[in-house]
């Protein structure tokens, strides 16, 4: 369900990998269940739409009801081995469709996968904006470098070794108080500074829209989509199919599509 091409693709790999390794590393050290762990981090992000969370909003404005974590679920669930789905335990599907949203996974290494997501994204994303050059070392405040440290390895030690030192021992997982309101303050610096920035919400927009235009196309023409997608719109749903198909594509998969059905080709000049 996810072409294996496009920058998404990859951000979304690699970010799948740190959560596993993230998740993994505290189960270990808590000696909880290892396996259980890395099995729900791989499958948590498997519902992602293209574009992240600017798809996600796109399809829940078009369609309804949509989250990427209860997607996720569907596709472990429903989607993969031909519709058959996988024959996971309870324990692993509560981790993935648990990892953000209400429902709180009732063991502790679906818990951890919550707090692996937002430890892995938040730093993730500074490295993305860094990059793109909306943020810079010096712009992230002190106060937050001072507990959580300078750069992206240092903070991801601290906040790992943090939770595994507060949560030792006891029945719950926790932080120390400190580490908790510095990643708190800095998680509304991310929103102030780059989640909200007039540059990433243009390009946003973009993103939507080449999602619902998808949407619509599709729904009016389900033809259009590959054969284990048509199987769904007949047995199911169209809509629910053309949701289905959409979520699982990359940013460069969905652009091509985009730009195969709405952008013109070029007129080819003779001599």
């Amino acid at each position: 369900f996810l072409q294996p091409e496009g920058d998404h693709y990859r951000t979304r790999m690699t970010h799948t990998l740190e959560v596993a390794r993230i998740a993994r590393t505290i189960a270990r050290a808590l000696r909880l269940n290892e396996d259980l762990t890395e099995a729900a981090a791989f499958g948590h992000d498997l519902g992602h739409t293209p574009f992240g969370h600017a798809g996600e909003y796109a399809l829940r404005e078009i369609y309804g009801d949509f989250h990427h974590n209860e997607q996720s679920l569907r596709v472990v669930d429903t989607l993969e081995k031909g519709g058959e789905g996988l024959n996971l335990t309870y324990e692993v599907r509560m981790g993935i469709v648990g990892h953000t949203g209400p429902r709180i996974p009732e063991t502790l290494e679906g818990q951890i996968i919550r707090y692996a997501d937002r430890i892995a994204y938040i730093n993730h994303d500074i490295d993305d904006a860094m990059r793109a050059g909306i943020l810079t070392d010096r712009d992230i405040p002190e106060h937050i470098s001072a507990v959580l440290g300078g750069n992206h390895k240092q903070r991801i030690n601290t906040l790992v070794t943090d939770m595994i030192a507060a949560s030792a021992g006891s029945t719950e997982l926790a932080m120390t108080p400190e580490i908790k309101t510095a990643m708190a303050d800095l998680r509304d610096f991310m929103f102030e500074k780059v989640y909200r920035n007039p540059v990433a919400k243009g390009e946003e927009g973009k993103a939507k829209e080449i999602v619902k235009r998808l949407y619509e196309y599709y729904l009016s023409h389900p033809e259009a989509m590959s054969a284990e997608y048509r199987r769904i719109a007949e047995a199911d749903d169209t809509a629910r199919a053309v949701v289905d198909y959409i979520a699982g594509m990359t940013d460069k998969y969905a652009i091509y599509k985009f730009s195969e059905i709405f952008i013109p080709t070029a007129w080819q000049l003779r001599d």
